[in-house]
């Protein structure tokens, strides 16, 4: 890794850092209640979540696997709330009101997340320019 890669890597794992805790923390708004209505933020959330830190981290590292690793991070960690702990506790549950909004949240959270890895990388490479830009060398 050169010199430029290693500066960048502080930003990096910033971002894929917000992108866990902010994973942890929709999971655990999933079963939000206000005055007992349930409250959908969690997908709220995981879409605006996976919307704006993928193209952030690719702005500030200019790498497209760091910038696909805020999505994996997400998906990682709302496929572990949906699974039973040997404790007998489930996160991500199903049936009823909570069972559409847990749905919506995997499932919007994942479609956000591939859309957003997808635009990085069918981004173009910009290339560096080199020369005085007036189209030709004397």
């Amino acid at each position: 890794m050169n010199r430029r890669a290693w500066a960048r890597l502080p930003a990096g794992l910033l971002v894929v850092a917000v992108a866990a805790e902010l994973a942890l923390v929709e999971v655990f708004w999933l079963p939000l209640r206000v005055g007992g209505v349930l409250v959908p933020a969690s997908p709220v959330a995981a879409v605006a979540g996976n919307l704006l830190l993928v193209p952030l981290a690719f702005r500030l590292t200019g790498s497209r696997l760091v910038a696909a690793a805020p999505a994996l991070v997400w998906l990682v960690i709302a496929v572990a709330g949906s699974l039973r702990r040997p404790e007998g506790d489930l996160l991500v549950t199903g049936g009823g009101a909570a069972g559409f909004v847990n749905l919506a949240f995997l499932l919007l959270g994942v479609i956000a997340a591939a859309f957003a890895v997808g635009r990085v990388m069918a981004a173009p490479v910009t290339a560096r320019r080199t020369g005085s830009g007036t189209g030709g060398a004397r």
